[in-house]
């Protein structure tokens, strides 16, 4: 079993808390909020991919051939709330992603107990998400899903 000090550092490194969204007409919003965990590596790496896969013992690795990089992620609700902010709690980030951490956390309580079914919250939840990452790409406006909030 690797030292978990070891793993937040990895993760503190390479890793990446994110909140996307996506349009489907199945939810009442419309919006689907999607909460996920993950590290990416380049394919040489694979066995340190592995590893954290072992460690955490849930999420899933597939390759990416566009950058070919082997990615370790999380998307349960349940798992990340059980396991991963768990771990994060005890053994914490140092770096800037701490802040990141700190917003997905309580995103994720958010979405674990289903309050981001009211429209209210889902917009700060919406708000609160697009300040994490912000040097990263995002799929949808922030414009677009508060439009879509409004109808």
């Amino acid at each position: 079993m690797k030292n978990p000090w070891y793993i937040t550092g990895i993760c503190d490194g390479e890793g990446c808390f994110s909140i996307s969204f996506n349009f489907r007409n199945r939810f009442k919003s419309g919006i689907e909020v999607r909460p996920s965990f993950s590290v990416s590596l380049n394919k040489r790496d694979l066995d340190t991919i592995k590893m954290l896969n072992d460690f955490f013992g849930i999420g899933g690795i597939r390759f990416s051939k566009n950058d070919q990089c082997y990615k370790f992620e999380v998307r349960s609700v349940k798992e990340l709330y059980k396991f991963i902010i768990p771990h994060f709690d005890k053994y914490p980030l140092e770096t800037s992603k701490k802040k990141d951490f700190e917003i997905f956390k309580e995103l994720c309580f958010l979405v674990y107990t289903n309050q981001h079914l009211s429209k209210v919250i889902l917009e700060e939840i919406i708000k609160k998400a697009y300040k994490m990452n912000p040097s990263g790409k995002r799929k949808i406006p922030i414009e677009k899903l508060l439009k879509q909030l409004a109808r």
